[in-house]
This record gives structure tokens, sequence and C-alpha cells, in this order.
């Protein structure tokens, strides 16, 4: 069963699993609001495997938004997911965390023992810290009940099927679309958040998706585990790369009146490949290709359906 199996990482572990044989059963926040314990019970009542992906989550200005809701929704979620998987005898939970739960200033590569040293930087905050709860979760239900969860420290994704907000997305998709709609105005000019300077360490939808069945199948500790690629790219680069598999060819503005956010996160990935086998496939340049790929199609193929006659589409 997956939470949040709608969702673009969600989508890549559900065809994963089908192609594995698995009978796979999507949670639909629509249909089940994991904030309600009873609800909860009735999504994860006879799922043998829970993967818990869903959650309240957003860039930069949606987090200076919605802290309060960041901070409850996430919190309930994962409360409620795993005590009722534990009730209704799920054999094994695998709970997505993230990145944004290390401490603002943390040394890089990141190391799982630096995790509990700082607080996050202070517009994830309210995020980071509801999701970090689940290494508690998954270290106190171990001892008290041996119940088999697992808690991935899951670094930046992209891919297709992302969301694609200019406000409430994050870094990637945001600059994707940003870029790819100066690239159609022939706008003379992008304008960036931030300073460029900043580092991140992106993962790309598929190894993401691999990770998690990995964890799945081999990791049996509750200890945080880092997952990602454990190469750092900084934000200029960033858009650099994004522009020209764009085809953007006007000058990039960078407003240092906004936010940086977290001066750097690269992730030491040694723990991933020693205790589940796991290694990042697919290069951050080539990742890029496909998803500014499927962006433009999916734009295309939504333009074709809003330009087809009301009837036709009402037919189909």
């Amino acid at each position: 069963m997956l939470t949040g199996g709608a969702g673009f990482v969600g989508q890549a572990i559900s065809r994963d699993l089908d192609a594995l044989g698995a009978e796979v059963r999507v949670v639909r926040s629509a249909e089940h609001d994991l904030r309600d314990a009873s609800a909860t019970r009735e999504a994860v009542d006879g799922a043998d495997i829970v993967f818990h992906l869903a959650a309240n989550v957003g860039g930069i200005g949606f987090n200076r938004r919605n802290p309060a809701p960041l901070v409850y929704d996430n919190m309930m979620m994962a409360g409620n997911v795993f005590e009722q998987s534990r009730q209704a005898g799920v054999r094994k939970l695998v709970s997505a965390c993230t990145v944004c739960a290390y401490p603002k200033f943390t040394p890089t590569p990141f190391s799982e023992d630096e995790l509990w040293s700082g607080y996050p930087e202070e517009t994830n905050a309210p995020y980071g810290l509801a999701k970090k709860m689940m290494l508690v979760l998954s270290d106190s239900y171990r001892r008290q009940y041996d119940f088999d969860s697992v808690v991935p420290m899951v670094v930046n994704l992209y891919g297709p099927h992302d969301h694609f907000s200019l406000e409430d997305s994050h870094v990637i998709p945001a600059m994707i679309r940003k870029f790819q709609e100066a690239t159609d105005s022939e706008a003379p000019e992008v304008t960036m958040w931030g300073s460029g300077t900043p580092s991140r360490e992106f993962l790309y939808v598929d190894d993401a998706a691999r990770a998690l069945l990995l964890a799945g199948e081999h990791l049996t500790t509750s200890d945080p585990v880092n997952v990602g690629t454990g190469v750092e790219t900084t934000i200029r680069d960033l858009a650099d790369m994004i522009a020209r598999h764009s085809g953007y060819p006007g000058k990039v503005v960078w407003d240092t009146s906004k936010p940086d956010g977290q001066p750097s996160r690269c992730l030491d990935v040694t723990r991933a490949r020693e205790l589940m086998g796991f290694e990042a496939q697919v290069d951050l340049d080539e990742g890029l290709r496909k998803t500014v790929e499927w962006f433009r199609s999916s734009l295309r193929e939504s333009s074709l359906h809003a330009s087809e006659p009301e009837a036709s589409v009402r037919g189909r």
C-alpha cells in the first residue's frame, strides 16, 4: 500500500512494483485523510508492506506561508500511519523522510551522525522536524512492539510528474517552468530567488523509487540512512543547466532580497550503499534533460486537449 501513491514518487514506485508482480493499492488524500486515525486504519487494513510517501510539502515560498499546516499535517499523518499500521499487523513500514531534517549548519557531506546536532534551516524547520519525528517513531515502535519500520533520509527529488508551480514547488520544477515560459515568450531575462550560491544535491525520481524498494527489502534498522547521489551542485549551475535544456538564450538575474534557504546540502551516502546496495544511476544532466522533455510534452498535450471541441472531449 502506498500513501501519496498518486504523487510523482508514488507513481514511480507503483510502476516498479507492478513490474515485479506485486498487488499494489494506492491511497489518495481525497479518499483517506491520514490526519484521522480511523481513515488511516481503513487505508492500511490488509496491507503487507506500507510505503508512507504522503506529505504536505512545498518550496521555500510555500514553507514561509504555511508553517503551522506543515508541522501539524505531517506529524499527524506520521503518527497515525505508524500506530494504525502496527495495529493492523503490517509486516513492514517504509516511511520516507527528508534531508530538510538536518541542522542548518551541517558539515558536508552530511553524515547521519550529525542529524541531531542542531536546528534545521528556519523556512524548512516545521516540515523537517515533523518528518524527523518519524525516526523517533520508528525507534520507539521497534523497541516497544518489535514493529519493523525504516525511515530513509531522501535528498531533494525531481523528475517527470512533479508539481510545476512557480510559487509552491521545489527549485527544479519551478525553474523548469520559469525557463520554459521565458523561452516561449522570448523574455530577455529570467529572475531567480536568492544569490545562486547555495548548493544542493538532487536525486532523479526513478532512482528514489528504486532506493525505497531496496529499503523495504534490505533495511532492518531504525537508524537514519541517507539516500542520494553524493554529488553537490550550486543553484547557479543548476539554473545554467536548465536554461540550456530549455533552449533559453537570455539573461539570468538573481534577486538577493529573496532567501537562499540552507547554505549547502550534500549527503554521505556510504550507509545506503553498504546496508541496502543503493547507488544512484541517473546523473543530474541526464535527469534534467528527461524532466524538461516530459514537461514540454505535458504542455503540448494539455494544449491539444484545450483546443479540442467540447463535445469531442466529453465523448472520450
